[in-house]
């Protein structure tokens, strides 16, 4: 009465913990292109491998499976082979045998085992080789099967659904991309259609602009070079009179000192001519005296 307790209490404990969803994990696996690693513990010198592998088929490359093995029917034996794999990273534990007589099932009803088994923090599954009997570990795993064969084919069976899944999904999702991008495609012709004529309009603008301030360049041009020529030909008039009136200031200056020359040249004959004049005076006076003179000794010579 004691153990059907236990027994109750630790269902009622999984049922409050709740199944790991075993398509669940191999679906995240694979979409990130990981394997799914699997530990399958065997008795010794256990055959049924073969089976596993045989219902897998294919769907091998989605796994990496270790084999491990001990004595299958020793709940002893399978508890410490559960605490040596809890601490390695695997994603799925099964237990995997392929039949025995009712006695040898006793195994999978361990209390222990069994609580050990619920605490594992791993997609738990069994594959006992039983179809009638239900046993204690069958109720608390995540994923039973009855068979080894069954094993192997249910992962098949999961991972090729859900390559099937993947392969439509990519499918969707490539002809949602090209939707998507189509889409984008679209849109971004028609902005750059809008944006080139935008560009176009600007341009045409921007044309119209240029040649009309060409053209002013042009005409400002025109007149500055008229106003110039006015400037340079008023300043050519100018250089001119300013020349003229140069030469005419030059001749002035030069008449003007020649007429002051000519003056002093008249006033130097001038006083010339009164001091030959007054020279021809004393000249005529020498002479007459000296008459005078002759004359006067003539007589005195004769009177004598």
């Amino acid at each position: 009465m004691e153990e059907e307790l236990e027994r109750y209490e630790l269902i009622q404990r999984k049922l409050e913990i709740g199944s790991k969803d075993l398509e669940t994990l191999i679906r995240d696996k694979m979409l990130k292109d990981e394997k799914v690693r699997i530990a399958n513990i065997y008795g010794n010198n256990a055959i049924v491998q073969k089976d596993f592998l045989e219902g897998l088929d294919v769907s091998g490359q989605y796994f990496e499976i270790d084999d491990h093995s001990c004595n299958i029917t020793s709940s002893t034996a399978i508890i410490s082979k559960l605490n040596e794999i809890s601490s390695m990273e695997y994603d799925i534990v099964a237990l995997v045998r392929g039949g025995g007589d009712r006695q040898s099932m006793e195994t999978f009803n361990n209390i222990q085992l069994s609580e050990l088994f619920i605490e594992l923090n791993k997609v738990t599954i069994t594959a006992i080789g039983h179809t009638v009997d239900e046993t204690l570990l069958d109720k608390l795993a995540d994923k039973r099967f009855h068979l080894p064969h069954d094993y192997g084919s249910g992962l098949h069976a999961i991972a090729e659904k859900l390559s099937h899944e993947r392969s439509n999904s990519r499918a969707l999702l490539i002809d949602e991309v090209k939707k998507d991008v189509s889409k984008q495609f679209s849109e971004q012709v028609k902005t750059l259609t809008e944006q080139l004529s935008k560009r176009n309009e600007e341009f045409q603008k921007l044309q119209e602009s240029s040649v009309k301030q060409l053209q002013d360049t042009q005409k400002n041009f025109s007149e500055q070079e008229k106003q110039r020529k006015e400037e340079l030909e008023s300043y050519k008039k100018e250089m001119h009179t300013l020349h003229e009136r140069n030469i005419q200031s030059a001749v002035n200056e030069k008449t003007a000192a020649m007429k002051v020359r000519l003056e002093t040249l008249n006033q130097d004959n001038v006083r010339l001519n009164q001091e030959l004049q007054n020279s021809k005076t004393d000249y005529v006076k020498i002479i007459f005296a000296l008459i005078l003179a002759l004359v006067i000794g003539f007589f005195l010579a004769k009177t004598l």
